[in-house]
């Protein structure tokens, strides 16, 4: 078995500990990043890093820090909010607090560590079909879906800028997943949104790089 580094944003809970979890059971060095440490976290044999709020200079400064002179074979961008607005009731500070926290900070992510990524290594993007276009027939959810959009975009282009050192992005919808976000709605467990998601990410390839996925393996319209 290759051991591998990986480092997954808002490990805490969620996906995010789920896929901290199968990267933990392949035999992987993973750093998991997040504000702060939850119990179940803990408890898994990997390197916690606190205080990374990633949409803010202070946590990926943090991010930075502890993960100098860290060689990265896989980065995940998980850490996500979801915020309601819908017409007649816009918020613009949690339109704005989604973008930050779903599009921009991703990209900073990638952007502060692009350096400490093995050449060949991988970037998954944990998106949400919700950011697809064509794929939008409730409306509503403005601040979630105009960010997840925006988080696709820069991913295709990641996609183009990293392809020279043969790094692949998978852009990844991981499903309506039984989480806190959704208060623990959705149909799916985190535990199966993390197996397929880290079976993408096996498979991931320069023939791949940039497609925007279902986890279920469906490829999903823009």
């Amino acid at each position: 078995m290759m051991s591998l580094t990986v480092a997954v944003t808002g490990a805490n809970r969620g996906i995010g500990l789920a896929l901290t979890k199968e990267f933990v059971q392949k035999g992987y060095t993973v750093f998991a990043l997040c504000r702060n440490a939850s119990p179940a976290l803990e408890q898994l044999n990997v390197k916690v890093v606190t205080g990374v709020d990633v949409a803010s200079e202070q946590g990926l400064n943090t991010m930075v820090e502890a993960l100098a002179g860290v060689k990265i074979d896989i980065l995940v961008c998980n850490a996500g909010i979801l915020r309601d607005e819908q017409l007649g009731r816009l918020n613009v500070d949690t339109i704005r607090e989604q973008f930050e926290v779903n599009a921009l900070a991703p990209l900073l992510v990638v952007e502060r560590l692009q350096h400490q990524l093995v050449d060949g290594g991988k970037v998954a993007m944990i998106t949400s079909r919700m950011g697809s276009i064509t794929d939008n027939t409730s409306g509503g959810r403005y601040g979630y879906r105009m960010s997840k959009a925006a988080l696709n975009i820069a991913s295709v282009s990641l996609a183009q800028d990293l392809a020279p050192r043969n790094i692949a992005v998978g852009i990844y919808h991981p499903g309506y997943v039984q989480t806190d976000m959704v208060n623990m709605g959705g149909d799916i467990s985190s535990t199966m949104a993390a197996e397929r998601i880290t079976g993408l990410i096996d498979s991931l390839s320069m023939d791949t790089t940039g497609v925007f996925k279902h986890s279920n393996g469906e490829t999903l319209p823009w």
